[in-house]
């Protein structure tokens, strides 16, 4: 119950992204954006780390290697990817591809982490995404083409990326504070670097302060410390399917903040997201029994 909690106050999170994205980039490029979220992301957890007594930052050699590998993999290379993807392809099928990396970690968990899959839980990922593609599509399926076959593995490649950190990051023993904070730090070097390469320094004005603030410190700083704790909590496999809630929420926040449509299809996509939930945890309860 505990993990299921956790990734759903996660995936809620993570639903703000098209909101915070889309208002964030009124005059910032993806460089810029991502590297004032990475900071605020950083500062998040740096700072009560340093407050905070006894904390467990003293950390190896090898877990230093290992946390900053890691978060490479997870808040930068993961973001670049995708947003390169955002840039150079069409967004239906960036979106579709992003979320296969649910399935990666299903595939990843059995080969890494050695979980089983059983029959309910593959049912429920089929089903998660039929949701995904439902509403991602409007129920209109014909409309998906792949025309930019280079720009879709990229993608699927960081879909990859992003499954075999969430699945690396389930038995890495650091502490999550410090943890996250060598992440987030990774990140912020990264995405400091690459907006000074690729771009140039620009100070989030206006109406991205917002957005910035939000994604920086809750949608891709804190939701962090949810996913990891919930992959932790439960089998990453079972977690994982979870997120195939994001696109049904992210729609109704669009929804309630821009006033747009609410698709009929939507209907259907919640009911598979429902069925594909049950599924999941009784699959839960058949591995812990």
């Amino acid at each position: 119950m505990q993990a299921y909690l956790l990734v759903l106050i996660c995936v809620s999170l993570w639903a703000l992204i098209p909101v915070v994205s889309k208002l964030g980039q009124t005059n910032l490029d993806h460089h810029q954006f991502l590297f004032w979220s990475s900071l605020l992301s950083f500062l998040a957890y740096f700072i009560p780390l340093v407050l905070k007594r006894n904390s467990g930052w003293s950390l190896s050699r090898k877990e230093s290697f290992e946390a900053t590998g890691l978060g490479f993999l997870g808040t930068y290379l993961y973001y670049i990817l995708l947003y390169y993807g955002y840039s150079h392809a069409k967004p239906l099928e960036v979106l579709i591809i992003q979320y296969s990396w649910p399935i990666f970690i299903v595939i990843l968990s059995m080969i890494i982490l050695n979980e089983r899959l059983t029959a309910l839980r593959g049912v429920s990922a089929l089903f998660g995404f039929m949701a995904v593609l439902l509403v991602i599509t409007r129920g209109n399926l014909h409309s998906i083409r792949f025309s930019n076959l280079s720009v879709d593995l990229i993608v699927l490649f960081a879909a990859f990326v992003f499954a075999l950190f969430s699945v690396l990051s389930k038995d890495i023993k650091i502490q999550p504070l410090p943890l996250l904070t060598v992440y987030f730090g990774t990140a912020l070097i990264f995405s400091l670097a690459g907006m000074f390469i690729f771009s140039s320094f620009r100070v989030p004005h206006g109406k991205s302060i917002l957005p910035v603030l939000i994604n920086g410190i809750l949608v891709n700083g804190y939701s962090y410390l949810f996913w990891i704790l919930a992959l932790r909590k439960a089998e990453a496999s079972y977690v994982a399917l979870f997120v195939y809630l994001t696109p049904i929420i992210s729609t109704m926040y669009v929804v309630l903040i821009f006033g747009a449509r609410l698709s009929p299809i939507f209907g259907l996509s919640l009911a598979l997201i429902v069925i594909a939930g049950i599924l999941n945890q009784k699959s839960q309860m058949g591995s812990s029994g």
